[in-house]
């Protein structure tokens, strides 16, 4: 793909920086060991992108570490146990441990030469500040569901970086999205007009894991199996 023009990347987080669905299973041992229920890590995922989109729909303006912890107790009901307060509230504070992709670090200190670099995330400020010490470099901004008032895939959050973008001399024209979720990331792109490229962590795993199916006619320019591969093709001209 041509880069030409191209100043400024804009990244979403969980899913494309940090590992959330290795992060999401491990917080979730506890509770699953409690239900005895047998079900795969791909229907656990599916349970909690589920209960986590209706969340996040339902109450925008709620941080992300409590919209987990919600999450976290409404999985406890779909799994026929009782809620345990505590246990939610662990799983709602657990964003910060979640791991990076092995290659995070390097691709983000690489593409950093090069480019702007943003996070457009959906999470609270507090949560993010853990995770940011595992990414290895200074974002150049960072808008989180908290500063937005919204979750992604809203218009909201999209129109909402456009602008503040703008305002720092940065168009439409020079941004290019780079994330996991065609759910979250990819289709309101594709409605604000924004370039995007989709890093497809799942690869041939099958299903959207962790995130929500998208919607039909969801488009991206390029697609690499992680960034490390993106920054490798930039690397070598595109």
């Amino acid at each position: 793909m041509d880069l030409t023009g191209i100043t400024t990347l804009t990244f979403d987080c969980y899913g494309t920086l940090i590992d959330w669905e290795c992060g999401i299973l491990s917080a979730l041992a506890p509770l699953r060991a409690r239900a005895n229920a047998v079900r795969s890590d791909d229907d656990a995922l599916l349970d909690f992108a589920d209960c986590e989109s209706r969340q996040q729909a339902a109450t925008p303006a709620m941080l992300y570490a409590d919209v987990l912890t919600e999450v976290h107790g409404q999985l406890a009901e779909r799994w026929g146990v009782a809620r345990d307060a505590a246990e939610d509230r662990r799983f709602g504070a657990s964003i910060g441990d979640w791991p990076a992709f092995v290659d995070t670090a390097a691709a983000l200190a690489y593409l950093k030469q090069h480019f702007r670099l943003v996070i457009l995330s959906n999470v609270d400020r507090a949560s993010f500040s853990r995770s940011n010490v595992r990414l290895g470099v200074t974002f150049d901004a960072i808008y989180t569901a908290q500063d937005i008032g919204s979750y992604k895939p809203a218009p909201r959050n999209f129109a909402y970086l456009i602008e503040r973008l703008g305002e720092q001399g940065v168009g439409r024209a020079q941004i290019l999205h780079v994330a996991q979720s065609l759910f979250h990331d990819h289709a309101p792109a594709n409605a604000a007009g924004l370039r995007s490229v989709w890093i497809d962590r799942r690869g041939d795993s099958g299903g959207w894991g962790a995130t929500a199916a998208p919607p039909d006619g969801v488009r991206y320019e390029a697609r690499f199996p992680s960034l490390e591969a993106f920054a490798v093709a930039h690397r070598g001209g595109g």
